[in-house]
Parts: structure tokens; sequence; C-alpha cells
């Protein structure tokens, strides 16, 4: 077992590593990938597959000071009526392109607050969606639900559109750490919410749960993830705070020295990741759980898990088209990434133009590092026969990359005939080795803790 005098001599309590939702990382896009690209590859898809969609509305009631996603305040509805408008514009823009017989394999409304619209714009827009781009076989229809921000009649006008995932943020439960970081939502409040989504019939949920947080103990950390149980989600999220307040202004708001240490953070994830683990919730990657019936549980064993720009996903489309101010898009082509300021978003879509502003065009080994480090991120090893059938490398160069990552990590790394594999003792540095395997320069990029 890995104790933290060498977690420490290895780097993991300075290190600052990307997340690892997308290779190469965002902070590697460049202009070379614009909308004329971005409407070919749309073009491009094969008639009659599945894609993914993601709607993105960045609206927010309130701005929570923790978030470092982009998102705008507003106290009325007409931005978001308006906002709502373009939306349905950008995707009769893509309904132009897209070939023809092409269906969903998952729809996802994030934020901001995508609840902030009220229950005839749900319609208006979910209609609109399917109108253009129905959904597949087996299809999943899920959007971010803020507790402080739903009733029944927009939970009525969603499940009457389709959904069958609803994902809760709940952060940590505790009154002075809500205070701290901006974001006040009582037990009482996210459990009436989850009531009234299973009332609905609507029995997947997803939570998401923060460690790291200002004036968070491991008693803080317990009693929060035992109320979290008591709601039986079947899939939590158990993120690290990223306090990045040079990038997040509003993050400036909170205290510094309150925040604890790195050493304290890995013990903060194990108190909950023994939590979970002691409710019978299957490990997924780094920092997902799950129930044994999950999607994501089967996906595991299949050895079908993925990771997008959401997290961990048992989705298997090729294509996930972003919509919206700043979404990213992925095709087998690259990344695309829409404006991300509202207005200069709104402004290309009403001169009748996708709003892409920056991407990846992939080349070189980007297809192939990117697959290391998804199997890496996803099953905590490489499998040598896959990478060998799929991608143009020799068994030769492919040991090689094994060998100089493990060297990096004080021989800790398992190599065999069958790949490269990542001992349960060192999982704590998946991220850290997922970078050995990352050609690009990250000393600029400004990625947060790697604990």
């Amino acid at each position: 077992m890995i104790v933290k005098p060498q977690l420490a001599k290895l780097g993991l309590f300075d290190a600052k590593v990307p997340r690892y939702t997308s290779y190469p990382t965002a902070p590697h896009f460049s202009n070379d990938v614009g909308s004329d690209m971005f409407g070919d590859w749309i073009s491009g898809i094969k008639p009659g597959s599945a894609i993914s969609l993601y709607i993105h509305v960045p609206f927010c009631r309130r701005l929570c000071w923790f978030c470092a996603c982009r998102t705008q305040g507003t106290q009325t509805d007409n931005p978001v009526i308006a906002y709502v408008d373009v939306l349905k514009a950008e995707l009769d823009l893509l309904a132009a392109r897209l070939p023809e017989g092409v269906v969903l394999s998952r729809l996802h409304w994030g934020g901001g607050t995508p609840t902030l619209l009220n229950a005839q714009l749900m319609r208006e827009l979910a209609q609109h969606i399917l109108g253009i781009v129905p959904m597949g076989p087996n299809a999943e229809f899920s959007v971010e639900i803020d507790p402080n921000e739903i009733d029944e009649a927009r939970l009525d006008a969603l499940a009457d559109a389709g959904m069958n995932r609803a994902s809760i943020g709940v952060q940590d439960f505790d009154d002075e750490i809500q205070k701290t970081i901006g974001r006040i939502q009582s037990y009482d409040t996210t459990r009436d919410a989850i009531d009234m989504i299973r009332e609905r019939g609507i029995t997947s949920l997803n939570a998401d749960i923060l460690y790291g947080l200002p004036h968070q103990t491991k008693a803080r950390m317990t009693e929060s993830v035992q109320k979290l149980l008591s709601l039986n989600p079947d899939r939590v999220a158990l993120y690290g705070y990223a306090h990045v307040p040079w990038m997040a202004k509003r993050q400036q708001l909170i205290p510094s020295d309150a925040l604890p240490t790195p050493e304290q953070r890995l013990e903060l994830f194990d108190t909950a990741r023994r939590l979970f683990l002691w409710d019978n919730y299957a490990e997924i990657g780094i920092d997902h759980f799950a129930t044994v019936d999950d999607g994501l549980t089967h996906a595991l064993r299949a050895g079908r898990l993925k990771r997008n720009f959401q997290g961990y996903t048992d989705d298997q489309a090729d294509v996930l088209i972003g919509v919206g101010a700043s979404s990213i898009s992925r095709f087998p082509q690259g990344y695309a990434q829409n404006a991300p300021a509202t207005s200069a978003h709104t402004k290309a879509i009403r001169d009748g133009q996708f709003s892409t502003s920056r991407g990846h065009l992939f080349k070189g080994q980007d297809i192939l590092r990117a697959r290391l480090i998804e199997a890496l991120m996803c099953d905590f090893k490489i499998d040598s026969a896959e990478i060998l059938r799929d991608h143009d490398i020799s068994a030769s160069d492919l040991d090689e990359m094994y060998r100089a990552a493990n060297a990096s990590f004080d021989g800790m790394l398992q190599i065999t005939e069958a790949g490269l594999f990542i001992p349960p003792e060192a999982r704590a540095l998946t991220r850290m080795i997922a970078r050995s395997f990352d050609a690009y320069d990250l000393s600029k990029a400004g990625h947060s803790s790697a604990i």
C-alpha cells in the first residue's frame, strides 16, 4: 500500500494535471477549426447512425462562488427566452447539414441551470430538438436539475418530453460550507426535488458531491455522504473542488485559507470512497460510483466505459455535438468549440452560421494517445492487443512508452505481455500516470490539483 511519503515523493500533492475529459485538452485548441469545417464534419456523419447531443444553457438565477463553469446570472426570463430562440435557430442550421436517418443515443441538457427555463420553453425546446433528431433505441435524455429551481410544472414538461435520467448537484449538505461557497441548498429541498422526479417514473438519478471544499472535515464529509446515500442515487460523481480563482473570478470570494491541504483532500476523498463502497456501489474510474444495475457498471464490466466532457459514460456514439454558447463537439476528425461569449454565439447564429471559434484537428498520434489515456482513466489498464490492432504503432514502440511511464513512477506500474496495469494502491496517481502519455506542453495550461 502506498503511503503519504511515497505519494509526496512522486509529486501527487503538488501536481497540476488535466482531468482528461478530452485529448488533447481544451487549452490546446486553436483557431484551425472554424464554422465551415464544423459544418462539413456534420455532413460527413454516417446516415442512419446514432449521435449524442449536448444542449448548453449558460444562465443561472444566482452564481455559485465555487463554480468554474461558463455561466451568467439573470433575474428575469427575457435573456433566457431570447437564448432559446437562438438554440432553435442553431438546431435548424444543424438540421440543414445532418444526413438522413440520424438518431440520438444521448440527449443532455446542462449548464448553467437548464431548469431555469419555464415549462413552456422546455416543451418548445424539446419538441424542436426531437423534431430534428429523434431518440433512438434505448436512448437517454438527461437534464441537470437545480433543486432550488424546479417545480411540478417543469418536471411534468421534462417527463412528457421523455427525460429518463436526472442529475442533481449536491456539493455538500453542511450549512457553513454552503454559505462559504455561495450555494444554499438544504437536504429537505434536495429530497423533495428527488421525490418529485421519482413520482414521474424517472428512476435513474445522478448526483454530484465535492471534496476539497472550504471548512470540509472528515466528519462533515461523512455526514454529507450519508445524507446523500439516504437519497439512493444510481450514480455519484465525487469530484475534487478545483480552486482556480485566476480563471473563475467568483472563486476569489472563497477564503483560500479555509481550504484543506492536498493531504487532507486525499483523506476526504478516501472517506467518501469507503462509504460508497460500503454501501455496495461499484467504483467507476477515478471519481464515479454506481449501483450494480446502472449502465456505467455494465459498461465497466464489458470493457465499454468511455470518458467525455460530462465525465464517465456508457454512450458508444462516435459523434457528440454541442449546441449553445461555449459547447464543445467531438467528431472522429477532431473537436470544435462554439464561441464562449453568449453575445458572440448569438450574433453568429443570427447571421446564419455556426459560431465555431476554435477546436482541434486530430493529427499525428492524437487518436492513439487519446485512447491510451482514456483506457487508463476508465479501466486502469491498457490492453496491448487492442492498441496494436486498432492503431499504427509497433509492439516495441508501445513497450517503450510503457517503460517510460513506469520509470516516472519508481516502477510501481505493472507491465506484462497483456499490457500496462495500474495496481489498486497506485490509483490515486492515475491522472499523473495518464499525463505520461500526453505529448502536449502542459506547463502553462493552469490545470487543477491532481488530488
